[in-house]
């Protein structure tokens, strides 16, 4: 999430009591979990062992829970709880507002766009030109539906993020700060369920067509041209490559890298990187000319067993 107004560090540091390691001159121009951050970003950790991901990774300043040596350029901010401070500047800089109309007075749709009854539209979100927004859609807050796109009747775009940090009394959730963007020449089905991201953005590329039932995570990013049958199920911070096919049923776990022009058959179960221009399926999925042969085998294997006894 980008901010409007740039934090300065010993602003944030003074308001917080919070101890400055390092360059004391830096401004914050973003907020992002560590999966997204880029320079300029603030950031925390609070676990020791991901203490050194977070420190080397592209954020510049980072909230900590405990003292520790400080990257030349960067800046620390050592605090007892990190995630709270974290999430309350979320909340001041993206603050929850209760949408009392269907459409929301802050939303733009361009004179072009058609949008059916029944439709809502959150705040801040845009609907760009030629687009065709279906009965019974929801588009939550700051939700980007690009040119020439069709989202078809009940599906939910922008929703919460299904992303909570685990502590002793329980789980608590984040504020979701990010944004769905649908590209240009998009077309969503029927009852799909697309949730924002943490503090990055969902996004779907431009010219990918997908079926009724999908679910896509948090934080996914999926390249241009890809074709996606129903009920597939795409879990958070997956990037899916260009020209890619997915039938149905097929499900994929988080943190996955799927390359351009890959091929998951039905129902393949997704959980490691997958390279690109390769046919898959099985679950877990393996090339599936590499299962065939081990299907074709373990058969043979089976029919000599019995013609044994």
């Amino acid at each position: 999430m980008k901010l409007n107004i740039p934090i300065s560090v010993r602003q944030l540091s003074d308001r917080f009591n919070m101890k400055l390691i390092g360059n004391q001159d830096q401004l914050i121009y973003g907020i992002n979990e560590i999966h997204k951050v880029i320079p300029g970003d603030l950031t925390f950790v609070d676990v020791e062992k991901y203490y050194s991901k977070s420190i080397n990774s592209n954020a510049t300043v980072i909230l900590i829970n405990k003292e520790t040596d400080c990257p030349d350029g960067k800046t620390l901010l050592v605090t007892e709880d990190p995630f709270d401070i974290y999430n309350q500047l979320v909340l001041e800089h993206r603050p929850f507002s209760v949408q009392k109309n269907a459409i929301d007075e802050t939303a733009y749709i361009h004179p072009t766009a058609i949008v059916e009854a029944q439709v809502t539209i959150g705040p801040h979100v845009v609907v760009g030109a030629n687009s065709h927004i279906q009965s019974n859609v929801v588009l939550g807050e700051y939700t980007v539906i690009g040119n020439h796109a069709t989202i078809q009747a009940g599906a939910l775009i922008g929703t919460d993020a299904f992303y909570f940090k685990k502590t002793a009394a329980g789980y608590r959730k984040w504020r979701s700060c990010g944004r769905v963007i649908i590209q240009d020449h998009v077309d969503i089905g029927a009852g799909c369920t697309i949730n924002k991201g943490v503090s990055g953005d969902t996004v779907i590329g431009e010219g990918t067509k997908i079926d009724c039932q999908v679910h896509i995570g948090h934080g996914v990013v999926i390249g241009k041209h890809c074709l996606i049958a129903a009920q597939v199920g795409i879990a958070g911070k997956t990037k899916i490559g260009n020209q890619v096919t997915i039938y149905g049923q097929v499900g994929i776990a988080q943190n996955i890298e799927i390359g351009d022009k890959v091929v998951l058959l039905a129902r393949a179960g997704v959980g490691k990187n997958l390279e690109a221009g390769k046919t898959y399926f099985g679950a877990p999925c393996e090339e599936a000319r590499t299962m065939m042969k081990e299907m074709a085998t373990v058969k043979k294997l089976v029919e000599e067993y019995h013609s044994r006894k």
